[in-house]
């Protein structure tokens, strides 16, 4: 029998040792899980980050060099860009200014909206109207509406640029009067008229009634992008490169339709990415 056997209190000594070391092998073995779940998590965010800023590897409306084609002012607050004389092939993008999934259309398209018109190969028209039916979001997006059909027609597009650039979160109060008047005096707009257009809401009868154009089209969700008056299925949407070729098909002067094409349902060649926004 050792000593330790025969003394009772070497044996509790021995056993608290025990107790402290296995307990340390405890918290080491805790802290290097935290510590990986950590660094995996950061890894996680870098990625996403990177994506995110990244766009797909696509430009931005905004970084769009090239000039503008003339805009004209249509009914119910849509505008159209085009070259004098081009009329067909028409290109519309119905969009809410509050809806994530339109700016990201503006993100991967918007230049090549521009090129389009710029190039006279197409007339491209925006339709913006209010699809939310919920506040904030609801509210958000008529307030931008109203913003965007109150700014001059000649300085519509840029506008409308940076309306998609500022687009709150969802969830949150945004586009507030103060900063839609801001956003039109940074363009040069500073005619009180404009801001006495935001500020008492004078063009949401109009939004309204685009809202109502847009149900009668069909648009059930937003970005909705229509091809000579078809909506956009297929491949278009995938890159601009295929947008232009379908566009090109429908008559701006690039390739012929393919043999056996038929007119009606789906435009040729394009796709539908169109996000359900909730109502």
């Amino acid at each position: 029998m050792s000593e330790q056997d025969r003394d009772p209190s070497a044996r509790r000594r021995l056993a608290d040792r025990r107790a402290r070391d296995a307990a340390r092998q405890r918290r080491r073995r805790l802290l290097v899980v935290v510590l990986g779940s950590v660094a995996a998590a950061a890894a996680v965010i870098a990625v996403v980050v990177v994506a995110v800023s990244r766009g797909g590897g696509e430009p931005f409306a905004d970084d769009y060099k090239g000039p503008l084609a003339p805009t004209t002012r249509l009914e119910n607050g849509a505008v159209a860009m085009g070259r004098p004389g081009v009329e067909t092939p028409v290109l519309e993008i119905y969009e809410d200014f509050q809806c994530p999934a339109c700016r990201q259309l503006e993100r991967r398209f918007g230049a090549t909206f521009k090129e389009l018109a710029a190039e006279g190969r197409a007339k491209v028209v925006y339709r913006p109207f209010q699809l939310f039916q919920q506040d904030p979001l609801m509210s958000n997006s008529r307030r931008a509406a109203n913003a965007a059909a109150c700014i001059p027609v000649g300085r519509w597009v840029p506008y409308h640029d940076r309306l998609f650039a500022e687009q709150p979160p969802e969830g949150e109060d945004g586009y507030a009067p103060e900063d839609l008047i801001e956003w039109g005096s940074d363009l040069g707009v500073t005619d009180p008229e404009f801001a006495a257009c935001v500020n008492g809401g004078r063009r949401i009868a109009q939004v309204d009634k685009a809202g109502v154009a847009a149900g009668r089209a069909g648009v059930d969700a937003t970005p909705y992008v229509a091809l000579n008056g078809r909506r956009v299925a297929g491949d278009a949407l995938e890159s601009p490169d295929e947008l232009k070729e379908a566009v090109a098909r429908a008559g701006g002067g690039g390739a012929p339709p393919p043999a056996g094409t038929r007119s009606g349902g789906d435009a040729s060649g394009a796709a539908g990415t169109s996000a359900r926004q909730p109502t």
